[in-house]
Order: structure tokens, then C-alpha cells, then sequence
């Protein structure tokens, strides 16, 4: 999956101020498309594309946050940043704000992460993760606070982070192929993430297509996958919040394309909570071209 996650999908239980300004620091990696061709790059044309988008997250149909994702991409490079923030009453009781970068290669039309970071602060804490990676493999990474050490607690091992993607980096979900990347293809797909402290598997499945139009921007095909969760390593078994994701069978994302590139991402995400349903959506979602400048020839002096 690659659910940009307005509820996060972290299995550390965190607060509903915490979930709005963490819905930009998103919870979905590592994966493998079927059909990559090395000399199939990431972009239809020449260039740099970027997607300039807005989000709204509200549980139960009560505004609680606002964000934006900002991902730039090029032949052979992509960069992400994101931020968010809780609204409302919410914000009014508990402030919580969280701000999200990645930046990698493109490597046989496949994002490839080097460096990742996400910091989130909400009641008065600050929860910060920075990593750097190579090949799909985790190469350093700090994390404050770290996870204090419990018996119950299944460890990370060193082949645990390998082979991954980071979270951020996840939700580039290139699709392989020539057709229309808005397909029931775009949603087979299996990533596998480390964001720190945890490693767990997402695993998508088509559902079904609709039509999406944002405020601004993007109005089009949306492809609905179902999004389904199992934790790896760095979790405690008997969590109320893992069993929950566990078992979870209702969460979706809704994936539209970034114009001009094989590469969808999340416009739209849901999943039931105990408080109602939450649900991330794009209010602005908005693809530029810059095309690459050519330089200008050298008049020839007489």
C-alpha cells in the first residue's frame, strides 16, 4: 500500500492531535513493482514534475487537521517534503504539528531513498526519526525518543532493515507498464517498512475505480485499494492499537496520478476508528511540468 496516512498507520498508540499533525508523516514502504524495466524512467517527458497538494483530515465528519505534500521528480532524482497540523478544537485542547522530507535516485525507473526524516511534537513532546539509506538498505538512523526495552517487545535484527523503503519514499507507487497507470494494477502491491522503530509489510488489493475531483487541481479515475497490515519487528504483540491494524479489513486509499509520470499517489485515505470514520482527502492536488531548460547557443564572434 502507500495510504498517505492522515491516521497514521504507526502502531505506537498516539493521540487524535498527534494522528492530524502526523497525517503527512505517513505510515506505508518498501516495495517491489513487477515489470521495471531499467531503461523505463519514472516520467513520460523530459523534465521535472511537481505536485503541489493540500489535505484535510476529519474523524467522525469533525475537522482535526490540514497539510500539504510537495514531491518533485526528474529522471533520475525525486525529493518529497510534507507538513502538517492540527485544527479545530483539537488544536484547541492538545497542539500537535508534524513535518516529514525525502530524497533519493530513480534506479531502474524505482525511487530509491538516501536520506529520510519526520518529526512530529504534540503534547508537548517531540518525536523525531532520521535515517539514511542505500540500495534499500537502512545504513544509519537515529530515533528520540528511542523504544524503551521491553521483554515482549520482538526486536529489530539487522536484516530487518534491509530491503526496505522509508515511509515517505513508500507512497511514490510507480506503476509498470505502458497502459493507464490509474488501473487495478497500481494497487498490486506489497512494501516493506522501516520508519525507525518498527518494521511491518503493507499489502494492497484492488477494490474497485471511481472518479475524483479535488477542489483544485486533479479531476479524474481514482484507483480504490484495500489496505491491510502486519507488523515485522519492533512492536509488542499484545498492543490494543497492533491487534487493531491487524485485524483492520476497512481501510482504503484512493490513488491518482501525478500528470506526466507513471507515478500515482494517495489523493484520498479511510479507515474506521473507535471515534468514527477518519478520513484524509485532497482538497488541491495540482501537477506543474517544468520542462528542462535548454541551453542557449554561443553566437560565434566574426
Amino acid at each position: 500500500m502507500h495510504p498517505l496516512v492522515a491516521l497514521q498507520l504507526r502502531v505506537r498508540p498516539i493521540g487524535a492531535a498527534a494522528l492530524a499533525a502526523a497525517f503527512l508523516i505517513f505510515a506505508p514502504g518498501g516495495s517491489q513493482i513487477p515489470g521495471a524495466e531499467a531503461g523505463d524512467a519514472t516520467r513520460q517527458n523530459g523534465g521535472l514534475t511537481r505536485l503541489e497538494a493540500e489535505y484535510v483530515v476529519s474523524v467522525a465528519g469533525i475537522p482535526i487537521g490540514r497539510g500539504n505534500w510537495i514531491i518533485e521528480l526528474s529522471d533520475d532524482a525525486y525529493s518529497a517534503a510534507a507538513s502538517g497540523t492540527t485544527t479545530g478544537i483539537v488544536r484547541f485542547f492538545t497542539g500537535g504539528r508534524g513535518t516529514g522530507t525525502a530524497r533519493g535516485t530513480i534506479n531502474g525507473g524505482q525511487p530509491m531513498p538516501s536520506n529520510y526524516g519526520a518529526t512530529l511534537s504534540y503534547d508537548r513532546k517531540i518525536d523525531d526519526v532520521r535515517m539514511t539509506l542505500a540500495a534499500g538498505n537502512v545504513t544509519d538512523y537515529v530515533v528520540e525518543p528511542p523504544l524503551p526495552p521491553m521483554p515482549d517487545r520482538i526486536p529489530v535484527t539487522d536484516a530487518d532493515r534491509r530491503g526496505v523503503l522509508d515511509p515517505m519514499t513508500s507512497m511514490l507507487n510507480r506503476v509498470a507498464g505502458s497502459g493507464d497507470p490509474v488501473s487495478p494494477e497500481a494497487c498490486n502491491r506489497k512494501v516493506a517498512v522501516f520508519d525507525g522503530r518498527v518494521r511491518y509489510d503493507l499489502h494492497s488489493e484492488f477494490k474497485r475505480m471511481e472518479t475524483v475531483k479535488a477542489d483544485r487541481g486533479y479531476e479524474g479515475p481514482a484507483v480504490v485499494c484495500a489496505v491491510y497490515f502486519t507488523p515485522i519487528a519492533g512492536y509488542v504483540l499484545d498492543r490494543p492499537a497492533i491487534k487493531y491494524l491487524v485485524t483492520l479489513r476497512e481501510a482504503e486509499v484512493w490513488l491518482a496520478p501525478i500528470v506526466g509520470t507513471r507515478v500515482v499517489v494517495p489523493i484520498r485515505f479511510s479507515m474506521p476508528t473507535p471515534l468514527g470514520l477518519g478520513l484524509l482527502r485532497a482538497t488541491e492536488f495540482v501537477s506543474i511540468a517544468q520542462p528542462t531548460l535548454q541551453p542557449h547557443p554561443i553566437a560565434k564572434t566574426q
